[in-house]
């Protein structure tokens, strides 16, 4: 009974491998149909993932609309049905709206029928508050499976160049400036987050993002450092 259930157990392992972490890896780190830089000549694009969030999200449009920079937002549609106003204001404002499940869950526990129900339900929340077509897509915490590219093949999926460990308020208020300051270089990606509600987070980091952001953006705003929105480039 004990190998029997040894076999099964290492069968079941290889096949959650095959599903989840070798995609992943390949996808990745061969770079097979996503984005992680933009044209080194259009600038460096700003993008936030895990909102809207009814308080920092604001914030930071107010923030983004002060330095008249237009940004990318990965947003979780569950959120948006409980914050549509937010939504609209972003795009009303210019930004870029793409998916990021309609639950912050990971494509590695997802079913192949899941997977396309999270991709489908958050396409057509965004859709319900700007009318448009959505056309980007990054899996959260950048977790793909089997199926990923077959569900995703309408979108432009993005990943990143530049990742801070913003949701954490001690690398938000520590270390976040400097690494921002030796990140951005042209056709930089930069991935931060809005809201501090998902597994791993810290609720009050994006406070502490958006303090840091703003010192950043008026460094940049000196240096005439150009941001640009996903759509744009």
């Amino acid at each position: 009974m004990i190998h029997i259930w040894l076999i099964s157990f290492i069968i079941l392992l290889l096949l959650l491998i095959f599903y989840t972490i070798i995609p992943t890896v390949l996808i990745r780190v061969g770079s097979l149909g996503i984005t992680k830089k933009i044209n080194s000549n259009n600038g460096i694009a700003l993008t936030f993932d895990d909102g809207p969030n009814p308080e920092y999200t604001i914030k930071l449009l107010d923030l983004l609309k002060e330095y008249e920079i237009k940004a990318t937002f990965f947003v979780v549609g569950s959120k948006v049905k409980s914050n549509p106003g937010i939504i609209k204001r972003m795009h009303e404002e210019g930004h870029t709206i793409g998916i990021h499940h309609f639950h912050h869950v990971s494509s590695w526990v997802l079913s192949p029928i899941h997977l396309r129900k999270q991709l489908e339900m958050t396409e057509k929340a965004i859709t319900e508050c700007t009318n448009e077509k959505v056309i980007f897509y990054r899996p959260p915490w950048g977790h793909f499976n089997m199926f990923t590219p077959l569900f995703s093949r309408k979108y432009k999926v993005i990943m990143w160049s530049g990742i801070f460990g913003d949701w954490k308020v001690e690398n938000s208020k520590n270390t976040l400036l400097d690494q921002l300051r030796s990140t951005s270089t042209e056709g930089s990606i930069l991935l931060l987050h809005d809201c501090g509600e998902t597994l791993g987070a810290d609720k009050e980091a994006p406070g502490y993002m958006i303090e840091m952001l703003k010192i950043y953006l008026q460094e940049s705003k000196e240096k005439g450092t150009h941001f640009i929105s996903l759509k744009d480039f």
